[in-house]
């Protein structure tokens, strides 16, 4: 639901004060930790310390004013967005509610009703909210701590992942988009802001909103359509020339600084990691869709935006070949001590009991592949590598998960799915967390499988 300015502006005055009441005695419920205290807690097995700041600022930005970015050694991740940011509770890709996806990342962190729980913020709400949330949910022994006298302290460490600025907020793109230039970032008019989706302007939605002063690409125009096996039509990737004239069209050039974005992250990434094996310099996904953007109570732009193209890219093709593994090369690889296939479908798809796809048949996974995770129900969803709100899940997260399934980050690690836009977005993410030898089997098992290449099913090792 939708209010209008005025409503909403006539509301807010009317509840000024109670809501600032309410502030206070939020407040008032929760005891403040001092940084002693803190330092001692992240040492006790029996207490947990949470982030409760946009997952944004624990990966490594300095926003809302903070003077560092990151987020304090040994912390764990529970943003106060995750409470209230759009999700809707019936249409999701795996049938769960909030409150389940909640519950499991609660378990995930390891918060216990036994355990001491202390939360930080840096602008006074957030933590509250979260432990407004936690107390609801039976978690009794929960206080609250002012990050600014970590952060503002410069002989304390803050941890930030090595590659965060790939994953920029929605508040530094708004930045971009008012024409302001945030620091790191290139001049202005080499700052390119595209939108991700499938179809035209028109049936994709873009024209119903994006982000300010980004440009459409129809995901067609990179995947066309087309029979590669007889009778069998599929979605890979185009060769190099068609991408690189996608890019030129689209006004990019290698020098450029490219801001991805999409209601879908995952098409974001997909469309990133295009450019940057393109040999695009600087690459970024605006992190978490539009979600964040939305929650932000940022406008969203119906303008047509037509781009001014380009006529030399400036590099020779594909610069960063290292960024996507051929099927040739794939097979050459295959089983080779330092390299791992990593299989990012559902594990339905992995042992061959399902497809995942309508329009695909062949169900399996290819010999030697290792399960890696992606979703728990549905072949467009890499949930166990999100949060709620769509931002990347916490790291250490992400590499428990892999150590689970045996993945060695330390060998080259080629992640796969069905067509390359689910293994895209966890490929990002591996970047940010700084594992340089990690690529993308764009093509994926629909190739694979289509070309008549062998295959096995079922439980490995049964």
């Amino acid at each position: 639901m939708f209010l209008s300015s005025a409503l909403a502006i006539s509301m807010l005055s009317g509840c000024a004060k109670n809501e600032e009441k309410s502030d206070k005695k939020a407040e008032s419920k929760y005891e403040t930790v001092t940084t002693d205290d803190l330092k001692s807690a992240l040492k006790d097995e029996k207490a947990v310390v949470l982030d409760a700041r946009l997952n944004d600022a624990y990966n490594g930005w300095a926003i809302d004013g903070a003077k560092r970015g990151g987020h304090i050694p040994g912390a764990k991740d529970f943003s106060a967005s995750w409470i209230n940011c759009e999700y809707d509770d019936k249409e999701n890709l795996e049938g769960e509610t909030r409150e389940e996806v909640l519950k499991e990342a609660i378990e995930n962190k390891g918060i216990s009703a036994d355990k001491k729980v202390i939360v930080y913020d840096t602008n006074g709400k957030d933590a509250i909210e979260v432990a407004n949330y936690l107390t609801e949910k039976g978690i009794k022994n929960i206080y609250t701590y002012d990050a600014n006298e970590w952060i503002n302290d410069e002989s304390l460490d803050m941890e930030s992942y090595p590659n965060y600025k790939m994953l920029v907020p929605a508040s530094v793109v708004k930045e971009i988009t008012d024409g302001k230039v945030p620091e790191g970032f290139t001049k202005s008019k080499d700052i390119k802001i595209v939108d991700v989706r499938w179809g035209d302007n028109k049936e994709s939605g873009y024209l119903d909103g994006h982000v300010p002063k980004a440009v459409h690409i129809n995901t067609d125009s990179f995947e066309p359509p087309k029979e590669y096996v007889k009778g069998i039509e599929e979605w890979r990737l185009a060769d190099d020339q068609t991408l690189v004239k996608l890019l030129l069209d689209s006004g990019i050039k290698a020098g450029d600084c490219v801001i991805s974005t999409s209601p879908e992250p995952m098409a974001a990434s997909r469309f990133a990691v295009i450019c940057k094996y393109l040999g695009v310099e600087d690459v970024r996904v605006m992190s978490s869709g539009l979600v964040g953007w939305n929650q932000a109570g940022y406008e969203l732009s119906k303008e047509d935006i037509k781009p001014v193209a380009e006529k030399e890219f400036g590099v020779e093709v594909p610069a960063n070949p290292d960024w996507i593994d051929t099927i040739e090369e794939v097979k050459e690889q295959l089983n080779t001590p330092d390299y791992t296939l990593v299989d990012n479908r559902t594990k339905e798809e992995f042992i061959g009991k399902e497809t995942g796809y309508s329009y695909h048949k062949i169900a399996g996974r290819i010999e030697g592949a290792v399960f890696g995770y992606a979703g728990k129900k549905n072949s467009s969803s890499v949930s166990y590598y999100r949060n709620i709100d769509k931002s990347m899940r916490n790291a250490d997260e992400i590499k428990a998960m892999w150590d689970e399934c045996k993945i060695d980050t330390n060998k080259r690690l080629a992640f796969m799915c069905g067509s390359g836009w689910r293994a895209a977005e966890i490929l990002w993410y591996s970047k940010v967390m700084g594992l340089d030898k990690t690529t993308l089997y764009s093509d994926g098992w629909i190739r694979w499988s289509n070309e008549g290449n062998p295959y096995v099913t079922g439980e490995p090792g049964k």
